[in-house]
């Protein structure tokens, strides 16, 4: 008897806890609604999307890969937000294929598995080689990598890494280990990295390579060693013809992480076997990185991309038109290039942006319409900045090293361009405060919002900031050093 009375009781438990998620869902949609506006919502969310609650852990499922890079690059952080204002905590978000989703057509007006085609690749960490060599769930999103050297678009902003790129694959001995290529947001990096894999299987079938992240490097790392299966992952990474990892910068301080790297590292390269890497800075200015892997990464290849000019960019817009299967006027590709100047993912948003809003009042696209509907897009596409260039740019006006910054040095000077630093980072760029803090010498978040009220305070007032430079005592007005700073940010 007491046997089923607990699980009656387990039962109603159960059903209340059920019942109890479900409503925070609703209120997490109706948070989510609230902050994206009524008609986003219902373009994107309510009939592209289903939200699960489970233990802190909220699930978003979607019809296939392009919904989820989308809602992750354009969404995240208002559902991240929307959850934490339901739950009244942070809740952890996880983007999933959902399969009765898939099977219905995802949004109004719209067939998302044309547009989808060349997503953001990066935007899903995913781990990818040749079949048998998969090795991360990840990579369930995509059978293969899409992107290859002959839908590259070449200017003269990435001609010598597209060069150095084709290089690797088609010399019998690699000129370049590494190849290290480094640049912005959004300005091919990844695309050359798949480009150089997909070539290596297209010219050299039997060749053995793996794609992935340096998230997923160290996500791998550590589970082989608390699963006691090292032995099964170095196998797994230095037994390959071609390893290339992106965001490599992602090992920034994680010392344990960097040194099993290293040793994958030198074991390919004495075997004679070719590595290549991407990140959005110079491998001197990744902060907190060992100075043997620096070292390492600086005997290769290292080349910059830039940001596209406006005949490229013009070209790159005409392509994805094209790979989406619309027509699009030259006078509004125009547009949008020269608006969009320094980020090919911003730019493939304008149209992609441009192209829904047109299909769902099914009417051509015009000039005067993209003015109008890309105005709220535009003015947040000014040129993204990196925290790397913003580092670099405060060190050298204050006269000293972006390792100082990186310190925990509470020297006057020191103390003052890191707050500065911060500041610029959180007004600039799209990175939490955690992450500024994360990148900036592993501070906490309280240390960049205490850094950037400090600042706003010394604006407010304009007051007189004072520091010893590397021609002795600097004096300048608040004002006038954002004004500087900023003026050579541009």
């Amino acid at each position: 008897m007491r046997s089923i009375v607990r699980e009656d009781a387990c039962r109603s438990t159960c059903l209340d806890s059920s019942r109890n998620a479900e409503s925070q869902v609703g209120a997490i949609n109706a948070a989510i609604s609230a902050k994206i506006g009524q008609q986003k919502f219902r373009i994107w969310f309510k009939n592209s999307t289903r939200l699960t609650l489970s233990d802190g852990l909220l699930k978003v499922g979607v019809a296939n890969q392009f919904m989820a890079s989308w809602l992750q690059s354009h969404f995240n952080a208002e559902i991240t937000d929307a959850a934490k204002t339901v739950m009244g905590a942070d809740c952890r978000l996880m983007f999933t294929i959902d399969s009765q989703l898939a099977a219905q057509n995802p949004g109004p007006g719209l067939n998302f598995q044309t547009l989808s085609a060349n997503p953001a690749p990066s935007v899903l960490s995913a781990s990818v080689a040749h079949p048998a060599q998969i090795t991360s769930p990840a990579a369930t999103f995509a059978n293969k990598l899409k992107l290859r050297f002959d839908n590259f678009i070449v200017g003269p902003s990435n001609e010598l890494a597209f060069n150095a790129s084709k290089a690797v694959v088609c010399d019998k001995q690699s000129p370049f280990n590494p190849l290290f290529i480094h640049g912005g947001y959004g300005l091919g990096k990844t695309h050359l990295l798949q480009g150089i894999c997909n070539e290596l299987r297209r010219t050299r079938p039997a060749a053995t390579w793996l794609y992935m992240s340096a998230e997923d490097f160290a996500n791998q790392f550590v589970l082989a060693l608390k699963t006691k299966k090292l032995e099964a992952f170095r196998g797994r990474m230095r037994q390959t013809d071609l390893l290339a990892i992106d965001d490599i910068h992602f090992l920034a301080s994680k010392p344990s992480t960097q040194e099993e790297f290293l040793h994958t590292f030198n074991t390919l390269d004495l075997s004679g076997r070719q590595v290549i890497l991407a990140s959005d800075a110079h491998p001197k200015m990744i902060t907190q990185l060992s100075e043997k892997l620096v070292n390492r990464f600086v005997s290769g290849m290292v080349v910059k991309i830039d940001a596209p000019d406006f005949k490229t960019r013009c070209e790159i817009c005409r392509q994805y038109v094209r790979s989406i299967s619309k027509v699009v006027p030259e006078d509004v590709i125009g547009f949008i290039a020269d608006n969009i100047k320094s980020n090919i993912r911003e730019m493939q948003g304008a149209v992609l942006k441009l192209v829904a809003f047109a299909a769902m009042q099914n009417t051509k696209i015009n000039l005067a319409m993209a003015n109008s509907v890309l105005a709220e897009h535009l003015e947040r596409s000014d040129p993204m900045l990196h925290i790397s260039d913003i580092e670099s740019t405060v060190a050298e006006f204050f006269g000293i090293t972006p390792s100082a910054i990186n310190s925990s040095k509470k020297d006057q000077t020191i103390a003052l361009a890191r707050h500065f630093c911060m500041y610029l980072a959180r007004k600039h760029t799209r990175l939490s405060s955690s992450e500024v803090g994360r990148l900036l010498g592993g501070k906490n978040h309280a240390t960049v919002l205490l850094a950037c009220k400090k600042v706003d305070g010394l604006v407010a007032r304009d007051a007189q900031i004072h520091w010893r430079g590397l021609a002795g005592n600097k004096v300048c007005q608040t004002k006038d050093v954002l004004e500087k700073l900023e003026k050579e940010l541009r």
